[in-house]
């Protein structure tokens, strides 16, 4: 034990980086609404389609759209096309999907992530909220008790906010 804490002192009089978490990291809570299966779901915007319901997934690499939201953020410019992706779905089917980097989301009512990366999926299935999104915000709680994100890094705003107020219950 002595040793643990001479090499401690070292390690610090060294200067070698800890890293450490503030309280004051953790800046941001989003609300989650629980629904069947025990799943979770936040509120949030996709800049340039509007209002959107994400399912929280931390075991989704990636923030998931669909092709009805993605031929409207093409179509609004708020999207550029990244790389083809080779995945393996949750019953064990292999699927390639492109992904694209969306211009800007936001998550609860203020925080703002840019540039995110996102799989698209065929038809009008949900949006999910995957890693790729959830690391930009990181570090992150995810809590059930009560249900509720809380988030670091949020940016502010984009200035290019468009207004557009999509419903995503209607169809496209």
């Amino acid at each position: 034990m002595k040793r643990f804490f001479i090499g401690l002192a070292v390690i610090l009089w060294l200067g070698v980086p800890v890293h450490h978490i503030a309280a004051n990291e953790f800046d941001t809570i989003v609300s989650m609404q629980g629904k069947d299966s025990a799943t979770y779901y936040i509120q949030g915007n996709i800049n340039g389609y509007g209002s959107v319901e994400f399912m929280v997934d931390t075991g989704s690499g990636y923030l998931t759209i669909n092709e009805d939201t993605l031929a409207v953020l093409k179509q609004e410019k708020r999207i550029r096309y990244v790389k083809d992706l080779r995945g393996i779905l949750a019953d064990g089917r292999e699927m390639i999907v492109p992904v694209y980097s969306v211009s800007a989301i936001r998550l609860g009512e203020n925080c703002w992530l840019r540039d995110i990366e996102a799989a698209v999926f065929p038809g009008r299935t949900r949006h999910i909220l995957g890693l790729s999104a959830l690391q930009r915000a990181a570090p992150f709680i995810f809590s059930v008790d009560p249900p509720q994100l809380v988030l670091s890094h949020c940016d502010s705003a984009p200035d290019n906010i468009l207004s557009k107020t999509s419903d995503f219950s209607t169809a496209k």
